[in-house]
């Protein structure tokens, strides 16, 4: 894939388009992106260790906290786990995702991925789409923003955490930790 790259790590850019206004702090667990993603709970915790797709709402901080994946990280996970099933080899995969991430994108609606099985190709216009059809390189694409859409409607009916509420569930089991300390310091 190439293009010219504006700089960023962030997914969030990734998919900045206003199909939807999205509250960034409504996260989903582990179990629930899965489901919206079709993935296995094997694959997403790989993906995240790997960094291929993290969690941006939040991230396990150490034993007991859940990661929250937000709506763009489960949109990522639902088009990374698409283009696994056309036989697109997991190197290419992250090529591609980090390529979207460094470019960002303003319009998703008008992105299309073409994969060949081997490469990952980013269209913008039909024109992008037929030459590389005419030219036997595309055989699958994802429509982003058909995905999103989708992804919409599937999420409506998994149940959604806010990143503050567990956050503060963890900070009073981290402050009980600290007293138990202070007192057997104390002794």
């Amino acid at each position: 894939m190439s293009d010219t790259s504006v700089p960023s790590r962030e997914q969030g850019i990734l998919f900045d388009d206003g199909l939807a206004h999205l509250d960034e702090n409504a996260g989903y667990r582990g179990p629930a992106a899965c489901k919206a993603a079709g993935i296995t709970y094997r694959q997403l915790d790989y993906w995240a260790r790997t960094g291929l797709v993290e969690p941006t709402v939040r991230s396990a901080t150490g034993s007991g906290t859940q990661r929250l994946y937000g709506f763009r990280d489960i949109l990522v996970l639902r088009v990374v786990k698409r283009l696994l099933d056309s036989g697109v080899s997991l190197q290419q995969i992250r090529t591609a995702v980090e390529h979207l991430r460094e470019r960002g994108v303003e319009d998703l609606s008008r992105i299309t991925l073409m994969s060949d099985g081997a490469s990952v190709y980013e269209c913008t216009s039909d024109d992008q789409v037929i030459d590389l059809v005419q030219g036997g390189q595309g055989v699958f694409g994802i429509a982003l923003g058909k995905v999103w859409r989708e992804l919409e409607g599937s999420l409506a009916s998994l149940p959604a955490d806010r990143a503050g509420e567990e956050q503060a569930a963890v900070t009073v089991v981290d402050e009980l930790a600290e007293r138990r300390a202070r007192k057997a310091n104390a002794s």
